[in-house]
């Protein structure tokens, strides 16, 4: 990408010592150890050129960043019939609400929406054999990095705090949509929220979304053309709990968030970009990292609109 360094070091300068009232999310106790002054961002392009600038090698706690992930090997193993378990809609409500799932029946909105990956981690406990090892074999092979690992401590603050995600779960299991054990699912669920990567890594794994990177899993293409389109699409309208109409407006690209700080967002066919600062805004994403992407989208004129 033309100047792409020099702009992201703009950017960086601008932003970084700006006034950020945003919080650490404190509420997964492990997560508000964290230091609140990390950023850092880095692009990797469909050619493979790179780009960082600040804590961009630094590796944290994906959280809701993996759900791409679940998602994507849910969809590879479970083809359409995914659908069936989950919809496509933008919630409206809070990201862990109860109220849509009695008016829908157990079926969550979406399958970034916490009852939504509740259910698609329930896909995956039915189809792999040992699914944590299985997962985290998944995302080594797509990434090509057998570096990426869990991160237990994170695992464990999240499964001491969930009590509104095994409500969730159980909810759902009332209306027969989680077929498998609740404790299991759960602490599936948990594991691959705490999954570690850096900015780096987080956006070379997410290039298989760009249509123009063909990345296989077990000599099978992971997504074909259109289903890494539909993705992409829950992403620009789901993928920022109920801030994503303001993400769209704002940044113009498929993206998600996650409340440990990180941001991705793709531009189809030409690259995929991540974004890290832990301190999120009152929507629970990352208040620096929104600013970013905004201000990248606008200096280098890309965006899907």
């Amino acid at each position: 990408m033309k100047n792409c360094q020099n702009i992201i070091e703009r950017i960086y300068s601008d932003l970084k010592d700006i006034q950020d009232d945003g919080k650490v999310a404190n509420y997964i106790p492990e997560l508000g150890n964290i230091s609140p002054n990390y950023f850092g961002a880095h692009i990797t392009t469909t050619n493979k050129e790179g780009f960082g600038i600040g804590d961009f090698s630094k590796k944290f706690s994906i959280q809701s960043i993996s759900k791409i992930l679940s998602l994507t090997l849910a969809y590879h193993l479970e083809g359409e019939d995914l659908w069936k378990r989950v919809d496509v809609e933008p919630s409206g409500n809070a990201f862990n609400s109860l109220q849509q799932l009695d008016d829908d029946c157990g079926i969550p909105r979406n399958p970034f929406i916490n009852a939504g990956a509740i259910v698609i981690c329930d896909v995956l406990v039915s189809h792999l054999e040992n699914p944590k090892e299985d997962f985290l074999k998944f995302c080594r092979e797509i990434a090509n990095n057998q570096t990426l690992e869990y991160c237990k401590k994170v695992a464990a603050s999240e499964r001491e705090t969930g009590y509104r995600n095994f409500a969730l779960c159980n909810f759902i299991k009332s209306f027969g949509n989680i077929k498998n054990n609740v404790e299991a699912v759960l602490d599936f669920y948990f594991h691959i929220c705490s999954l570690e990567m850096s900015c780096k890594e987080l956006s070379e794994i997410f290039l298989y979304l760009t249509e123009d990177v063909k990345i296989k899993y077990k000599d099978k293409e992971i997504l074909t053309k259109n289903e890494a389109k539909r993705i992409n699409a829950i992403m620009l309208t789901c993928g920022f709990y109920d801030e994503a109409g303001e993400f769209a407006f704002r940044v113009g690209l498929p993206g998600k968030s996650g409340v440990g700080g990180g941001i991705i967002a793709v531009q189809p066919n030409e690259y995929c970009i991540a974004v890290w600062s832990p301190k999120l805004n009152k929507k629970g994403n990352s208040y620096k990292g929104m600013l970013f992407l905004e201000e990248f989208t606008t200096a280098t004129k890309s965006s899907i609109f």
